[in-house]
């Protein structure tokens, strides 16, 4: 049995979804579970067998009705401990992996123990593939955890983390709307040690119908209660907090230029 499972949500983009797929490298050893939150556009199971090449099998979880994406993660994580996985990976549908992510997250978990989950640099592209700028992340534990007040230091769809960590801090929460990520990794961030990899191993899509956009006010007000939640007297919560009140009220379209201009400075 393959030690590796890719965790990846399901909601009517089946496109995506195969874009996905056929991105992970073929000599990658894992398993696949897609987890489909009540979507109407249906999974087409013969298309997507076909576009997995890696050395594993793909798993299902169909639920009945659209329960949200917190729910859909969790289904998956409670799987994955039922099956013994030993590492989680994630994966959305439209983002691609560069080169064996997967493997080398997996080598540098199991070299670096005290670290339990790993992240990477990440590539913005539009819907078009066309490149919008490059996320460049603080790689140890500590500039992590100082800037996780500003905005989330890991990109959730470049992550991989030990299974063990649900021992100690459950499941994503469920009260932190569109920012459930956010949230897991504070919680994580109290109990174990985080790093990213300077590699860029993910390749992201900045869709403006996605969820995270669509809901972007809900987003940043979970973000400023995640920040306050996990408040102390220090420059890093109080810049952090005026940080995501600013962008409560800027356009998205705004921040998007100010991150282009920033990124590719």
């Amino acid at each position: 049995m393959n030690k590796i499972l890719v965790l990846i949500p399901y909601y009517n983009n089946i496109e995506g979804l195969l874009k996905s797929l056929k991105s992970i490298d073929a000599d990658e050893n894992l398993d696949v579970l897609i987890v489909d939150d009540g979507s109407t556009i249906k999974l087409q199971k013969e298309l997507i067998a076909g576009s997995f090449k890696a050395n594993g099998k793909i798993l299902y979880k169909i639920s009945e009705k659209n329960e949200g994406i917190e729910s859909a993660l969790n289904h998956g994580l409670k799987i994955a401990q039922s099956h013994k996985y030993q590492y989680i990976g994630r994966l959305d549908c439209g983002d691609i992996c560069l080169g064996k992510r997967f493997q080398i997250q997996s080598q540098f978990l199991e070299k670096n123990p005290e670290i339990k989950i790993v992240g990477s640099n990440v590539l913005a592209v539009d819907c078009n593939d066309n490149f919008l700028y490059a996320i460049n992340l603080p790689l140890n534990h500590e500039d992590i955890e100082k800037k996780m007040y500003f905005n989330s230091m890991l990109i959730h769809p470049a992550v991989m983390f030990c299974s063990s960590i649900l021992d100690t801090i459950g499941y994503y929460p469920t009260q932190y709307k569109s920012a459930e990520d956010y949230a897991f990794f504070f919680a994580i961030l109290k109990k174990h040690r985080i790093a990213n990899l300077q590699e860029y191993l993910t390749q992201i899509e900045i869709n403006e119908k996605g969820i995270s956009l669509q809901r972007r006010q809900q987003q940043v007000k979970s973000r400023i209660q995640i920040i306050k939640d996990n408040f102390y007297f220090g420059w890093y919560p109080i810049y952090g907090l005026f940080r995501n009140y600013v962008l409560l009220v800027l356009p998205y379209r705004i921040i998007l230029k100010i991150k282009k201009i920033k990124k590719n400075a």
